[in-house]
Formats: structure tokens, sequence, C-alpha cells
């Protein structure tokens, strides 16, 4: 047993190298039990000069290869066509989406600007600011309705009233 150890490793020698042994043997063992007699092989090297030869023109052949082509031609420009409308969708559904966003944002700062001006309008909020700034309740004839009938009795304002033109005879 310690004859097998050592053999199996054996220092300086790699795996790969006593792989390639064993399956040499291997195979020796395997050549001789089917001849029992192992015979030499030779292998010779063969130069050919095809240099003189001359490819003929088949055109059987010439007139396949274009319709292959033609098939592929069309398949390929259906395939780009699919793939451009695929991804045109897609962007376009991008833009949707981001439209989409931009509209939640507008509505979202509509809505906003709607509570402002409603809280800006409050009529409390106007009427203590007037009081701050020292302004009170208008005085009974005070205010004038452009549109109402003029009282004679309260007093008004001067107006301007514009000159008639002056008829000639």
């Amino acid at each position: 047993m310690a004859a097998i150890a050592t053999s199996l490793f054996e220092s300086g020698r790699g795996w790969g190298a006593r792989i390639a042994e064993r399956n040499a043997e291997l195979m020796a063992q395997q050549a001789l039990l089917r001849r029992r007699v192992r015979t030499p092989e030779f292998y010779f090297a063969m130069n050919i000069d095809n240099s003189r030869l001359v490819k003929a023109s088949d055109p059987v052949r010439v007139r396949e290869m274009r319709v292959f082509s033609a098939a592929v031609a069309v398949l390929f420009s259906l395939i780009m066509i699919y793939g451009l409308q695929h991804f045109s969708a897609i962007e376009s559904s991008y833009h949707v989406e981001s439209e989409k966003q931009t509209l939640d944002q507008l509505r979202e700062e509509n809505r906003q600007l709607h509570l402002s001006e409603a809280e800006l309008t409050q009529p409390g909020r106007i009427d203590e600011m007037a009081r701050q700034l020292g302004l009170d309740q208008p005085q009974p004839g005070q205010v004038v309705y452009p549109g109402a009938r003029v009282d004679t009795g309260a007093p008004a304002l001067a107006q301007v009233a514009p000159a008639k033109p002056a008829s000639s005879f």
C-alpha cells in the first residue's frame, strides 16, 4: 500500500502528466487486445497545389443564393419594422406617463392657488387689515353706485361730462 501511495504522489509530476500516461497505457492495452499484434501506423503529408483550379459558375446555385438573400432581407426588414413600432410604442407610453405626471402637478398647483385665493379674499381678513390701516365703515351716502338713481338730497361727487360738439348750420 505504501508503494501505491508513493506512485500516486510522486514529487515533480503533475496530475495532467499522470492522467495522460495512464490513458496512453490503457489505449495500448486495448489495441493489443483487439489485434493481438501491434502494427505501426504511418502518416504522410501530401502537398496539393490548387492554384490552377478555376471555379465554374453554377447558375442554379446563384439563383438559389439570390432568392435566399432576398428572403433574408425581407425577413430582416419585417423584424426591423416590428422593432421600430415596438420601441416607438414604448417611447410614446413613457411620454404619456410624463404628461400625466405634469398634469397632476399642474392640478395640484391650481388647487394650491385656489386655496390661497380663498384665504386672501376672506372678508374677515380683509376687514382686519383695513382696521390695521385705519380704515372704517363708509358713512351713509359716501358710496356711489354708478348704475343707481342719483339722490339729489345727498352730496354728489363732481363729474366731468364730455363736451357736445357744436352743430353748424
